[in-house]
């Protein structure tokens, strides 16, 4: 599958959840197992109107399915996935009117579970806004005459 071929089925599986397409997600580069999303800044995700700052859940949503994205682009191809656990370290409030960037990196990958690592920042990389561990399920496509 060719890096152009990846993106668009990872587009596609960000734009097939309502969640993140309402929060305007957009995949911005996919590898083997790894992933950059970006979402714009929006007046209606704000959590601090006097700063304009996005809310931290947003944050958080995008790192999540940064997160997701990554596990389904590993070359172990899950058929499908889900956060089991996502711990996020917040460094400092993103910057007002930007977009926020992530990127994940599923670093290890088991018969059913996942790890990620994942970054959110705004204008510069290495500045982080936040940091993120987690582990996603890694669910197996089924094989012909498995039972329930």
């Amino acid at each position: 599958m060719t890096p152009d071929e990846k993106k668009k089925i990872a587009q596609q599986f960000i734009s097939a959840l309502p969640f993140a397409k309402s929060l305007g997600m957009q995949v911005e580069d996919i590898g083997d197992g790894s992933a950059i999303l970006s979402m714009p800044w929006a007046e209606h995700l704000v959590g601090d109107p006097r700063r304009g700052v996005i809310h931290g859940g947003a944050v958080s949503a995008l790192m999540d399915t940064c997160g997701g994205t990554a596990v389904m682009s590993h070359s172990d191809m899950p058929a499908g996935t889900a956060t089991i656990d996502l711990r996020i370290d917040y460094m400092r409030p993103a910057t007002a009117g930007e977009p926020i960037h992530a990127r994940a990196e599923c670093y290890h990958m088991t018969r059913s579970v996942a790890f990620v690592r994942a970054l959110a920042w705004n204008l510069d990389e290495s500045r982080p806004i936040a940091t993120a561990n987690g582990a996603f399920t890694a669910e197996r496509p089924s094989k012909k005459g498995d039972t329930v």
